[in-house]
């Protein structure tokens, strides 16, 4: 299966459209490719006690994990940034857990796009095999 990285950035944007972010009103959208193709959508959800706040990749994760999914292909992120917009370290982290996948960065103001696997992203990542060495 190939990842059709146009489509899956357009549902990313879809994502950022319903983003919960009434302190910054800074909207990301995130767009999960499952292994067998289906994509699940998550946007950041802020909280009033900031520690709280989820970041959109991490709310499109706990999502596909809910729905009985727990390998990915892709992942794009949408934000209004200049530049493509890069997850945070945690999301990094959360990602890894689940194995290197592609990761497609975008800017829905400049529309540029950055794409690499995230293993590049993270290099010399803490994974679940780390806990075995």
């Amino acid at each position: 299966m190939t990842i059709d990285a146009n489509a899956l950035v357009n549902a990313a944007k879809r994502a950022m459209e319903k983003a919960y972010c009434p302190y910054s009103k800074f909207r990301v959208g995130a767009a999960l490719l499952t292994k067998d193709g289906t994509v699940i959508t998550g946007g950041n959800v802020e909280n009033a006690s900031y520690g709280g706040t989820i970041c959109a990749e991490r709310s499109a994760v706990v999502r596909a994990v809910a729905e009985g999914h727990t390998e990915f292909k892709a992942i794009a992120v949408a934000g209004a940034t200049a530049e493509p917009i890069s997850p945070c370290g945690i999301c990094r982290q959360f990602l890894v857990e689940f194995g290197n996948m592609q990761v497609i960065m975008s800017s829905t103001l400049t529309n540029k796009r950055t794409e690499m696997p995230l293993s590049k992203l993270l290099p010399n990542a803490f994974t679940p095999k780390s806990l075995n060495e």
